[in-house]
């Protein structure tokens, strides 16, 4: 991934100022692979327990590319270590998407017989998605391993 990154909290949280200052330049980045977008976020490995909305993480904004041999000034690379994920489909805007992450953590993953894994959770926006309008699709990753 090359993209552009940031030190966030759900309390403070600076997503939008991050996709404000990503989306002028997605373009330069020459060697993507796709048009997707993805937003991914690192979480520290005690950050869900206990959850505290003031820990913080890092925040992405990048596009999939095949190699690093042209990273434009300012951006960064990510690679995103190969594991397993669960993967759910999210509809709808962005503000609206609390109680689907409060299902999936407090009830799907608990009776799922997987654990959250250490690796970067991220989102696929592909041509289904539309930024805070309530026909938007988006694709969910969630790390996870064998209970």
């Amino acid at each position: 991934m090359i993209g552009l990154r940031r030190t966030m909290s759900f309390a403070e949280n600076e997503t939008s100022e991050l996709w404000k200052a990503f989306m002028p330049r997605r373009n330069e980045i020459q060697n993507a692979i796709g048009t997707e977008l993805y937003s991914i976020q690192s979480y520290p490995l005690s950050f869900f327990n206990p959850f505290n909305p003031n820990t913080t993480f890092e925040k992405w904004a990048a596009k999939e590319v095949n190699d690093f041999s042209r990273v434009p000034d300012g951006m960064e690379t990510l690679i995103i270590p190969e594991g397993d994920y669960a993967v759910f489909i999210y509809r709808g805007d962005a503000k609206n998407a609390s109680s689907f992450f409060q299902y999936i953590f407090s009830n799907w993953l608990p009776s799922s017989g997987y654990i959250l894994d250490t690796r970067p959770h991220f989102e696929v926006l592909g041509e289904k998605y539309k930024h805070d309008d309530v026909a938007s699709e988006e694709e969910v990753w969630i790390p996870i391993s064998i209970r």
